[in-house]
Formats: structure tokens, sequence, C-alpha cells
């Protein structure tokens, strides 16, 4: 083999061997199932490689890391302020649940976090148009009770609509009484009560109960029923020590 040909094969397998990292790095990008599993072992076991790599992960860009390292964050009353940031990163690349966090950071407030309704009235707009079934419930109270943004009951049964829709029970109750008493919307008792029914179904607590006053009385969509009105009861009892503001 000439000079010439040995230094190509050469300057070949230096630029081959350049390369194959970027190439392992591409081949080797996390699945969101990946992250989440290397972020429950940070915030479980307390692992510090995990961690870094998570925050490795967030640095190349990856949404789900940096909502994930964000999540890690919160936790932790000294980088609350990263975590805001992390947060927002995420939802501005389009990750939905990172909308969903913020907002109910920005909402509620923290330690080094002053409570901002009117921000996280956006990042729940997000969410929920993204068919976050929680972000939308928040946004449909936050249109209730005019928290951060101006009061709309038309704009506040819309969402809870769309909760509704996505299966969430709490908006599905509250809904019922925007039908029953006409806000935002045309009365429908008929639609009212369906709604209850259905949070009831779905084992909401609230919901079992009034359902069972209701029964218990009777109405014009349905007569007195004081049976089923006490195994409604006593199913209310039942779930009554679950944690049903998971809803």
């Amino acid at each position: 083999m000439s000079l010439s040909k040995s230094a190509f094969a050469l300057a070949s397998s230096i630029l081959i061997a350049a390369m194959l990292p970027a190439c392992q790095m591409q081949q080797e990008k996390p699945t969101s199932a990946q992250i989440e599993t290397v972020s429950m072992k940070a915030a479980q076991q307390a692992d510090a490689a995990a961690e870094r790599k998570l925050m490795a992960w967030a640095t190349q860009g990856l949404p789900v890391a940096q909502r994930e390292l964000g999540l890690l964050y919160q936790a932790r009353s000294t980088q609350r302020a990263q975590a805001v940031s992390l947060f927002e990163q995420a939802a501005q690349a389009g990750d939905t649940e990172a909308a969903f966090r913020l907002a109910e950071l920005l909402r509620n407030g923290a330690a080094q976090i002053a409570p901002a309704p009117a921000a996280a009235a956006h990042w729940y707009g997000q969410a929920a148009s993204a068919q976050h079934a929680r972000a939308a419930l928040m946004l449909g109270l936050l249109y209730k009770n005019g928290e951060g943004i101006e009061r709309n009951e038309q704009q506040a049964a819309h969402w809870l609509g769309v909760a509704s829709e996505l299966g969430n029970p709490h908006a599905m109750f509250l809904l019922s009484y925007i039908y029953q008493e006409g806000r935002g919307v045309t009365v429908d008792q008929a639609r009212a009560r369906a709604l209850l029914e259905q949070a009831a179904e779905h084992e909401y607590p609230p919901a079992i109960q009034e359902l069972a006053m209701t029964v218990q009385i009777g109405d014009g969509l349905s007569p007195k029923d004081e049976l089923r009105a006490s195994h409604l009861l006593k199913e209310a009892a039942e779930h009554r020590h679950n944690n049903w503001n998971r809803f």
C-alpha cells in the first residue's frame, strides 16, 4: 500500500471513530419510560448517579427529562426556582404534564415561589387544550371563581365540560350544579341528573351523597327510593376515607 493510501485509511479510521460517539448518543436516546424510571430511582433512592443522568438528559433538551428533573427539584425548597424554569422549558416544548405541574406550582405558590394565578391560567389552558383532564378542571374552576382571570360562567361550563368528557368525576359533579342552576348554560335538569349519576358511578363521594339525598326524597326525574338512598349512603361512607381530591 502506498504512503498516500495508508494516510487516507488512517484519516478515515479517525473520522469514523470520531463519529461513533455521536451516532451512539442518537441510538441511545432514552424513551419516556426509561427517563421516568431513572427519575423514580433518583427520587425514591436518592441515587446521585440517576440524578446526574437525568440532568444530562435535561441539558440535551429532552422535555420529559426536564419535567422529571423539575419534579425532583420541586420537592427541595432550595431548588424550586429551578423547578419552575425546567417545567417551563418542557411545557414550551409541548410536554402537557409539565404545563399542568407548572400551573399548579404557580397557582398555589411555595417557598420562594409567589402565587401567580394569572400565569397559572395560561399553563392550565395549554394543558387543557391538549386534553389534560385535571388541567381542564382547574381552568374551569379559575373561570368559575374569577381567580387570576376574569370570571366567566360560559368558559367555566366549557372547561368543566371538557374535563367531564375526559372522565373527571369532580368536574361532572360541579357541572351537574351548573346545568341545574343554568350558570353559563341553559337549565337542563335531565342533564344535571345524568352528570350527577356519572360522578357517582365514578365513586366520587360528594356525588354519591348528593344522589342519595336526591333519591331519598324523590324529584321530578325519579320517585322516592329509600332503599337505594340507603345503599348510596353506605357506599359514600365506604369511599369517604379515600383521598377523592385526587380527582
